[in-house]
């Protein structure tokens, strides 16, 4: 399965996953926190609105609480009332004609108002003056509400249902006499229409209203039901028959009483699926777009790497070619750049690799012509040691030995005899300075110094002898009288190193010269020092090629003035070829 999904795992799907991907997360993110805002949007506009309604409603509650209060008061100020209340506080009680009269009064004020159904007047007493029946106060209303109007003071108290008619409200209110300075002269019952506080707009959407008093008695409602469990204290959701209303209330600072709105959240929300599916289809065409979008861009981005790449393969089937410009980004006209300066110095080095096979082919070709001159050479030397030899010349015949070595030490093209012992390149510098020892006879001596154990290590070959050369013809040829000559071998101090030393004791050098050959040694500008033989700076580039790793490779020259010169480097004890 994952083979076959592989051919899938390209860079243009990769940019186009994660795209998309992206712009998903995006989309949703987005719809997501869109319909919540809006739907919370809706929520509160639709909470202010009912809020509203509440206002409006509870203040037209409030404007029929006060036209039966303005009435009430009318009658309890009337004057014929006060007159035979005040009659009546005297002891003096009213007779029936006065009664009748007063029940007049009451009749005339009840056509004022179409929600008051009948007044009964009570004395200080408690003695019922109308209606003309015998029943008193106390058999109408508890006691309690006797002692809230006292404390009222003469406003309306707000009693709630009449217990012997349950279609009337009761309320009471205390008759203060007017020329006995307010006192108490009896009291004043109202019975009210209840369908005077009746809705006129109500059942809508399923909507309920509900007037309580203060006491949480219901004074109108439109639920059918017990209202306790649906009318929270705290709570603007609360829960009807399995669904969810949004609660609203609004307490009148006149009456006290308080008007619950509820209405379902489901109408409240009707046009949340309209936004829904509004969301959804644009979600669905802006993924479209993006989709088209995305694959255009990927598509942009990879072109000119897949063009890159169909190169490169080309280049694998041993085809460097290299790859046209084209108008892209910056980083893939850098990738495009480098790789076609990788192709133009490629093939650079394929014909240089070419042309250097051609030589080395020549090179060997004629090499194998040549390798008669030394065996000629060769032969001709030791046919010359052969004639000394027989001539009793011992001193001369060991010269043409050891130019014989010394030849074959030199020109040899083994290139494993890179690499030499110490011990090897410190023989070739004896046979050197015994060669040395017939252009300068007797005023030439040298001794060579190395332990028994550093014999074997390996360096590379002619190393020591252009050194050695350079003394001899600098130093020991340059001083009148005796030369003498030192070479040694001997382990650092400091580290497993070895220092080679070639001391002479020729006329020396200031320092102003050794700083210039110090100069011409590392700069690199020449590559002979005045002499004979392979130069010191050629040596120290030798030096620089093996042993730079090592941080070495670095001649030291000290010398005074008539008191000779010394050569000295460091090569590792075990940093010879394998």
């Amino acid at each position: 399965m994952w083979l076959k999904l592989g051919k899938y795992n390209t860079l243009r799907n990769q940019i186009l996953l994660v795209f998309l991907t992206v712009m998903i997360i995006v989309l949703c993110f987005v719809g997501i926190v869109t319909y919540h805002i809006v739907s919370n949007l809706l929520k509160t506009n639709a909470e202010k609105q009912i809020q509203q309604t509440a206002i409006e409603a509870s203040g037209r509650m409030e404007s029929l609480f006060q036209q039966i209060d303005m009435l009430t008061k009318q009658v309890a100020t009337n004057s014929y009332v006060q007159k035979l209340l005040l009659t009546e506080t005297k002891g003096k009680l009213a007779s029936f004609s006065e009664r009748q009269a007063l029940m007049q009064v009451g009749t005339t004020f009840q056509v004022y108002s179409d929600g008051i159904n009948a007044f009964e007047i009570y004395s200080k007493d408690f003695r019922k003056l109308i209606p003309l029946d015998g029943d008193g106060l106390f058999s109408r209303i508890d006691y309690k509400w006797i002692k809230e109007a006292n404390r009222a003071e003469g406003k309306l108290v707000w009693i709630g249902q009449d217990p012997k008619e349950p279609e009337f409200f009761l309320a009471i209110r205390q008759i203060s006499l007017v020329d006995q300075w307010f006192s108490n002269g009896g009291y004043l019952l109202i019975q009210i229409n209840a369908k005077y506080f009746e809705f006129t707009d109500t059942d809508r959407d399923q909507e309920y209203m509900i007037l309580v008093d203060q006491n949480r008695h219901p004074i109108m409602s439109n639920f059918k039901g017990d209202i306790g469990p649906i009318i929270p204290e705290k709570s603007s959701i609360t829960a009807i028959n399995g669904n969810d209303f949004m609660h609203v209330k609004e307490t009148s600072s006149v009456t006290g009483w308080t008007m619950h709105i509820l209405t379902p959240v489901q109408a409240l929300m009707k046009g949340t699926p309209v936004l829904r599916m509004a969301i959804l289809l644009s979600g669905a065409i802006g993924f479209m777009i993006f989709l088209i979008l995305s694959i255009l861009l990927s598509s942009m981005i990879t072109r000119p790497i897949l063009r890159l790449t169909a190169t490169m393969k080309k280049t694998g089937d041993g085809e460097l070619k290299l790859n046209p410009e084209i108008a892209s980004t910056i980083e893939i006209n850098e990738l495009n750049k480098s790789y076609n300066q990788l192709v133009e110095n490629t093939n650079h080095l394929i014909q240089v690799v070419y042309e250097k096979e051609i030589l080395k082919g020549q090179a060997e070709l004629k090499a194998l012509q040549s390798q008669i001159n030394p065996h000629f050479l060769f032969n001709t030397l030791d046919a010359l040691y052969w004639s000394l030899d027989e001539k009793g010349e011992e001193e001369l015949a060991d010269s043409v030995i050891a130019m014989s070595e010394l030849f074959r030490y030199t020109i040899s093209k083994n290139h494993q005899d890179e690499w030499v012992m110490i011990k090897q390149e410190l023989e070739h510098v004896e046979m050197y300075m015994q060669l040395m020892k017939m252009r300068f006879g007797d005023r030439f001596t040298w001794s060579v110094d190395i332990p028994k154990e550093f014999e074997h290590v390996k360096i590379p070959k002619l190393l020591i002898q252009p050194i050695v050369e350079n003394a001899i013809l600098h130093g020991v040829g340059n001083k009148v009288g005796k030369g003498y000559v030192l070479v040694s071998v001997q382990p650092s101090e400091f580290s497993d190193h070895l220092v080679i030393t070639v001391k002479d004791n020729g006329p020396g050098m200031d320092q102003e010269t050794i700083d210039r050959i110090m100069t011409v040694i590392d700069t690199g500008k020449v590559s002979s020092i005045k002499g004979n033989g392979m130069a010191i700076a050629n040596v120290h580039k030798r030096l620089q090629l093996y042993y730079k790793e090592n941080n070495l490779g670095q001649i030291v020259i000290s010398s005074e003035l008539n008191n000779g010169t010394c050569f000295t480097f460091e090569v590792p004890i075990n940093g010879g070829a394998s």
